[in-house]
C-alpha cells in the first residue's frame, strides 16, 4: 500500500512540477536601444524604439529558470540621433541599402545569480557577424521579463570604417556602446501578437 501512496505521490508532485516550470514562447513587447559613441567633437548617441524579437524561456512562477533562445531584429534606419546628416552618415556606414537589419541570435545563456545572466551570442551587423558574451540584469513580475544589457564594440569588428563628416574634420571613435532594455511578455497572454513569424 505504501509503494502505491509513494508512486502516486511522485506522480502528482511530478505532474505540478511540469505544470509550474513551464517552456513558454514571449514576444518582445517595448524596447529601447542605443548606440553610443564619440568624436573629436563631441559625444553623441542614436536611439531606436522599433526592435521585434522572440524569445523561449523556462519559468517558475515569474521566476526565470532557463533561457532558451532569443532572436532580436533591428531595422538598422530605425537608429536614430537628433541630426538628420548625422543618421545620413551612419546609414552609409553601415550600408543599409544592402543590409537592412541589425540583428541578435543567443547561442547560450548562463545564471550568474537571481539577477544576473550571462549571454553569448551573434551580433549581426553591415552584414558582419561576430560573437560576444554580454552581462544582462534581468527583473521579472506579473507575466514579464525586462532585459537590461550593453556590450563595447568598434567599427572594425563589423568590418564598418570609422565615419567622418564634413569632409574629415569630425572624426567618430573608433569605440562604440550598445545598450538595450528590452520587455518579453507571455506570447499567450499579449492581446496584441496575431502572426507568429
Amino acid at each position: 500500500m505504501k509503494t502505491i501512496k509513494s508512486i502516486l505521490l511522485t506522480v502528482i508532485f511530478t505532474t505540478l512540477s511540469f505544470q509550474t516550470n513551464a517552456q513558454r514562447n514571449y514576444t518582445m513587447a517595448k524596447s529601447t536601444f542605443e548606440v553610443a559613441g564619440t568624436s573629436n567633437v563631441h559625444d553623441w548617441v542614436m536611439k531606436s524604439t522599433e526592435g521585434n524579437g522572440t524569445a523561449n524561456l523556462t519559468a517558475t512562477d515569474s521566476k526565470l529558470i532557463d533561457i532558451n533562445s532569443l532572436t532580436i531584429t533591428l531595422l538598422a534606419e530605425s537608429i536614430k540621433s537628433s541630426k538628420g546628416s548625422m543618421d545620413d552618415v551612419a546609414y552609409e556606414t553601415l550600408d543599409t541599402k544592402t543590409h537592412k537589419n541589425i540583428k541578435y541570435v543567443l547561442k547560450s545563456a548562463n545564471k550568474i545569480n537571481e539577477t544576473t545572466w550571462s549571454f553569448t551570442g551573434t551580433y549581426t551587423i553591415a552584414g558582419i557577424s561576430r560573437e560576444y558574451k554580454t552581462l544582462v540584469n534581468i527583473a521579472a513580475g506579473n507575466g514579464i521579463f525586462i532585459l537590461k544589457g550593453s556590450n563595447q564594440i568598434t567599427f572594425s569588428d563589423f568590418g564598418m570604417s570609422t565615419p567622418t563628416a564634413a569632409l574629415g574634420v569630425v572624426r567618430a571613435g573608433k569605440e562604440l556602446t550598445i545598450m538595450f532594455n528590452i520587455t518579453l511578455n507571455d506570447y499567450a497572454k499579449n492581446d496584441n501578437v496575431l502572426v507568429i513569424k
